[in-house]
This record gives structure tokens, sequence and C-alpha cells, in this order.
């Protein structure tokens, strides 16, 4: 496996870390649309995350590795887009690109799955 792909499972695993930490503190400490965000943020980390953990080392092929890089770089858009609106008063407006990356990345996955 490459350092890239080793680097993207690691960045998943971390990602699950901080969702259980963002989601903690979207039950324990926030209230009304930072609780929602934070929720979101969680959400999404965790699943995508897990996803970057279990998927990078399978990504053999450059489309594979191509699809789990957008899907890093969608989550960081996506949730960090989230967290920052609540933690640094922050616009969301990069919430929807990353959205959109996550998307391309599994669609990119489902096409690579469908060449074999």
């Amino acid at each position: 496996m490459s350092r890239w792909l080793r680097l993207l499972a690691a960045f998943g695993a971390l990602a699950c870390a901080a969702a259980v930490g963002l989601g903690a503190y979207a039950s324990h400490g926030a209230s009304g649309e930072a609780q929602s965000r934070l929720g979101l943020a969680a959400l999404f980390a965790f699943g995508h995350g897990l996803a970057l953990f279990t998927l990078s080392p399978r990504a053999n092929r450059k489309f594979a590795a191509m699809a789990v890089s957008l899907l890093a770089l969608g989550l960081c858009l996506f949730s960090g887009s989230l967290a920052a609106a609540v933690f640094l008063g922050t616009p969301t407006t990069l919430a929807p690109a990353g959205g959109l990356l996550l998307i391309a990345g599994w669609v990119m996955l489902a096409i690579d799955i469908l060449r074999d």
C-alpha cells in the first residue's frame, strides 16, 4: 500500500475519533443550531472516516485512489465547515462543495467496482 493510502486510512481513523468528540460535545455542550450542526458533522465524519479507514488499503488502482482522496477532501470541507461555523463563527460556505466531493467519491468508487 502506498504511503498516501496509508495516510488516508490513518486520517479516517482520526476522523472517527474526532467524530466521537464532536458527537459528545453536540450532546452535552451545545444547543440549538450548534447542536444540530455538530451532530451532522459528527455523523458524516464517522461514516466517511470509517469508509476511508476500510477502503484506502484496498484502493489499488489509480481511479480508486482518486476516489478515496475525494472522500477525504469532501469530509474535511463538509464536516470541517460545519464544525468551524460552531467553534470559529465562520460561514458554512464550503459544506456544499464538500458534499459534492463526497458524492463524486462514492460515484467513482461505484464505477471502479463495476470496471472489474
